[in-house]
């Protein structure tokens, strides 16, 4: 699949690129590393997130490389020769475990681990981050427009008003979490994504009357016909001569597919104007509806009964209103054959160390509402503790345990034909469906528990008190 944007070794930061010097020069550049890729908090105030941008991420890892321009660059910046004819033989070896792309993720645990030397590790991060945050908090505003939609078609409005080429990510990421349509035609090419548009206000300004442009474009798209009506006044206007060029389409044996509303009080107008085009017999055609749109205008535009078939969002969606971004994090655990920890003054930005696997826990109805966070060789986890309340704790053994992290790229190669968005977005669906309505809700959500087993957390707690200890005595000095 190509992308727009040519990714080489430079998308990154630069600290990424003064640590991987001093690895090299020091001779610690072949040394295995193990990060984690995980966030602190769901967005939105919501109950869950969905993962998204994995297959982007290995696509571009697959071919990852420094370009000449791109050691031209770094030799301006004066870094030194040797290592730049390392950069020149770059290529991304790692191995990489994720959680399926699609799923349902949830803070502190890992939703993906990169095993890799520490050049290579260290050098992905901003990439990786810059997709994977992007997308997952895309998809999940997507979701939760897809939950209040309920069987409405959902339309990704959003590139005019993207943040640059994050534009082209968001359309995708907006199918995997629920949307049907596009109107962006190079994601739409690019992904396989239905692409979808009306008209402007300017086309029908154009004209001298707006009888006339509706009637030329329906004669031009006969089959794919939707009338924008409020450029001049919709009840007044707008609306009466769709139902002219409704009427007459209906004639030759056409059908007018809908009319748009994009301004003004859309419960209102979509009320008026079904009783308008339903009077006429025109029963079928659609009422779309857009302008600033997001979950919350949705779900209060359905509360009030508004006859709307279709919604097309932009701005909200493809920026992530109003968290903006995701704060997912990029966290050493593993490195020269030990396990690694990040120490804090809070509990709660202290990492999890050493290699691990999650398991989503099920009792025999279904989700418990519980992860738990495991040392990657364990398998019969009796007890998952609270990971920063230590006098919290969970009872699991008789539950089943799914295993969430599976391992998709190795020695730098997919290890699995890449999967379509519109067979992601279907998996994504199932997922939701299986997690229980306290989660979904927009008012106070059920919080999901994750929690980490009685080996993680001893393993956590040795390596805290020891740096501690270390910590004190060299202060003592």
């Amino acid at each position: 699949m190509q992308t727009m944007i040519d990714f080489t070794g430079t998308y990154t930061d630069q600290y990424q690129l003064a640590m991987a010097q001093v690895y090299f020069l020091k001779g610690r550049h072949d040394r295995p590393a193990v990060f984690d890729y995980f966030f602190r908090k769901v967005p939105f105030n919501g109950g869950y997130a969905i993962f998204a941008g994995l297959e982007d991420l290995l696509g571009i890892l697959e071919t990852l490389h420094f370009d000449e321009p791109d050691i031209a660059f770094l030799r301006q910046r004066g870094m030194d020769p040797a290592f730049l004819d390392h950069l020149a033989d770059f290529k991304f070896t790692g191995t990489i475990y994720s959680s399926r792309e699609g799923d349902l993720v949830f803070p502190t645990r890992p939703v993906l681990t990169v095993e890799a030397d520490i050049i290579q590790a260290q050098i992905i991060e901003t990439l990786l981050l810059n997709i994977l945050n992007f997308q997952t908090l895309i998809a999940t505003k997507a979701s939760r427009m897809r939950l209040v939609a309920g069987d409405r078609a959902l339309i990704d409005f959003g590139l005019r008003r993207a943040h640059g080429p994050g534009g082209y990510y968001a359309s995708r990421a907006a199918v995997i979490g629920g949307f049907d349509a596009t109107s962006n035609v190079r994601a739409g090419r690019d992904y396989d994504i239905a692409v979808s548009g009306t008209m402007a206000h300017s086309y029908i300004q154009s004209y001298d009357d707006e009888l006339t442009a509706f009637r030329h474009f329906s004669e031009i798209r006969p089959d794919d016909c939707v009338l924008l009506v409020d450029t001049y006044d919709t009840l007044a206007s707008g609306v009466p001569n769709a139902v002219i060029v409704g009427l007459e389409m209906k004639q030759q044996g056409r059908q007018l597919k809908g009319i748009r509303l994009d301004s003004g009080d859309l419960a209102y107008l979509s009320k008026k104007a079904r009783h308008m085009l339903d009077d006429a017999g025109l029963h079928d055609v659609k009422i779309a509806a857009s302008n600033q749109l997001d979950e919350h205008l949705i779900k209060s535009l359905l509360d009030q009964n508004a006859p709307i078939d279709l919604f097309g969002v932009g701005t909200s969606l493809v920026t992530g209103q109003p968290d903006a971004a995701l704060d997912g994090v990029y966290k050493l655990a593993y490195a020269d054959s030990a396990p690694r920890i990040k120490l804090s003054e809070s509990m709660e930005k202290i990492t999890l160390p050493d290699r691990k696997q999650v398991f989503r826990v099920h009792n025999e109805t279904g989700l418990l509402g519980a992860d738990v966070v495991a040392l990657a060789d364990e398998t019969d986890i009796a007890v998952m503790h609270h990971p920063f309340d230590p006098l919290k704790s969970f009872a699991i053994g008789k539950y089943q345990k799914e295993p969430l992290m599976r391992k998709v790229m190795e020695h730098g190669r997919r290890l699995v034909d890449p999967l379509s968005v519109q067979e992601i977005a279907r998996y994504s669906r199932k997922r939701i469906d299986e997690l229980p309505d306290e989660y979904k809700r927009f008012e106070n959500p059920h919080i999901y528990k994750i929690g980490i087993s009685d080996r993680l957390k001893k393993e956590r707690d040795r390596l805290i008190a020891e740096h501690r200890e270390t910590g004190l005595k060299e202060g003592m000095r």
